[in-house]
């Protein structure tokens, strides 16, 4: 059976637009963790553009779940995965220009690079998962490297136009296979949302963890805007 890890990223994003303590990431997360999260998912880019290193530093005193914590693969973030120690660092391609994570690391390109990160996290007792496409070359490159796991971009087949849809499921699923074949636990992120989801649960579907943020985020502003409208309106008219 899979488990939900909620990517709490654009919580810390609206926060930031207005340099508010508000909303608070860390209740956030709580949230989630209350709701059936099993983990929770944090992205500290090298920018910091949403979540920023207290954040992270806060959630691994305050949450009772899983921390996965997203990076890049340099020296700096290594030291902060070192001593802040989440139990897993999924290790992600990262461009200053991108509005989110593109695609999924070159594995091959950057074999040795990658061997010698694992190899200090690991070594550490963090796990280490690597961002890959759902190719072949790159899954079994991913395993030579000695990560445990990898996670499956999904953002190819969650974009995909209606006709090309059943292609771009039928490689995340030959690749999910593939992966289990040789071993390593396999995740899945990147644009799945309430609808393309679906295909991809299941018993026996070969997911460890899904990591999924922003749909969720999306829906929880309009689930909770009525409630939030109603509150302030009830204050603005002296009823409570």
């Amino acid at each position: 059976m899979s488990r939900l890890f909620v990517n709490i990223d654009h919580v810390a994003t609206l926060r930031n637009q207005r340099g508010t303590v508000y909303p608070d990431p860390i209740e956030a997360a709580h949230l989630c963790e209350n709701n059936g999260a099993e983990g929770i998912t944090v992205h500290l880019r090298e920018d910091r553009r949403h979540i920023k290193d207290n954040d992270v530093e806060k959630l691994r005193a305050s949450i009772k779940s899983i921390l996965n914590l997203e990076m890049a693969a340099t020296d700096e973030m290594i030291k902060i995965a070192k001593r802040i120690k989440p139990e897993i660092t999924c290790i992600v391609p990262e461009k200053r220009e991108e509005l989110t994570t593109e695609g999924g690391l070159d594995v091959k390109k950057h074999f040795d690079r990658l061997c010698a990160l694992v190899e200090q996290l690991q070594g550490n007792n963090i796990d280490v998962s690597l961002f890959i496409e759902p190719d072949k070359d790159q899954i079994e490159a991913a395993k030579k490297t000695g990560a445990v796991a990898i996670e499956i971009h999904t953002g190819s087949y969650a974009n995909a136009p209606l006709g090309n849809r059943e292609h771009e499921l039928s490689r995340l699923i030959s690749s999910i296979k593939n992966a289990n074949f040789l071993g390593l636990r396999c995740n899945a992120g990147h644009g799945l949302d309430y609808v393309n989801i679906k295909p991809l649960v299941g018993s026996n579907n070969g997911i460890s963890e899904f990591n999924i943020g922003h749909s969720i985020v999306s829906r929880a502003v309009l689930d909770g805007l009525a409630k939030a409208t109603r509150d302030m309106s009830n204050i603005v008219k002296g009823l409570v």
